[in-house]
């Protein structure tokens, strides 16, 4: 069946169970059904159709939300044929794509790919066009205990910072150095010296001195 664009009711659609995103900004939502108020949607929603009732939407849950704000009742949508695995892959990957997306939602967006897809950290660097180290240091955000992860979100703790703190091994001390962190405005680069393990020193056994008696014969 090919892609078809129309205008569907926003009643006929169930949100994507795969969606990622589950808050959006308030505001953002009103700015946007502002926009669409005064110059409708410029961009479609994409939707499958779904085997229970009317459609399943797969990307535009923001866009979908502010249409219903300006008090639309349809929608442009494009209809698109495609398996529950590729419905959850386009939403996470326009997840990905929004310009304010925080570290943890992306962390959060990556292990979602992996999990579904059981892909290794390689073959996921290939499939979003970044390295694997970026991946898997993303990734390892999510072994932050909660209070931290919060802090990410929020943009109270850098992503860089963050990482630095994950070289601590206890949840307590991670808690204490952001304490720190947000108190004495301490860089990135000034913590990560600050918890560089000190190089132990070689130690050099003494060599024993030994004096010797010479002794001249007669």
């Amino acid at each position: 069946m090919p892609e078809t664009l129309t205008l569907i009711k926003i009643e006929n659609i169930s949100p994507n169970p795969y969606q990622p995103r589950l808050e959006f900004k308030q505001e953002e939502l009103e700015e946007l059904a502002r926009s669409i108020k005064t110059n409708g949607l410029i961009q479609p929603i994409i939707v499958r159709e779904s085997t229970v009732f009317g459609y399943e939407l797969i990307a535009g849950e923001r866009r979908l939300r502010a249409s219903k704000m300006a008090g639309l009742t349809e929608i442009p949508a494009i209809i698109k044929n495609i398996s529950n695995q590729e419905s959850m892959q386009l939403a996470i990957v326009e997840n990905l794509q929004r310009s304010d997306l925080n570290p943890i939602e992306e962390a959060k967006a990556y292990q979602q790919l992996l999990g579904k897809n059981q892909m290794t950290h390689e073959e996921l660097a290939q499939f979003m066009g970044k390295s694997r180290p970026y991946i898997t240091n993303c990734l390892r955000l999510l072994n932050l205990p909660k209070s931290l992860s919060d802090a990410v979100e929020k943009g109270e703790l850098s992503q860089g910072h963050a990482r630095v703190l994950l070289t601590l091994k206890n949840a307590e001390e991670q808690e204490k150095w952001y304490q720190k962190i947000l108190t004495e405005d301490i860089s990135v680069r000034k913590l990560e010296h600050l918890l560089k393990p000190a190089k132990k020193k070689k130690i050099v056994p003494k060599r024993k001195i030994f004096s010797f008696e010479i002794k001249k014969k007669n």
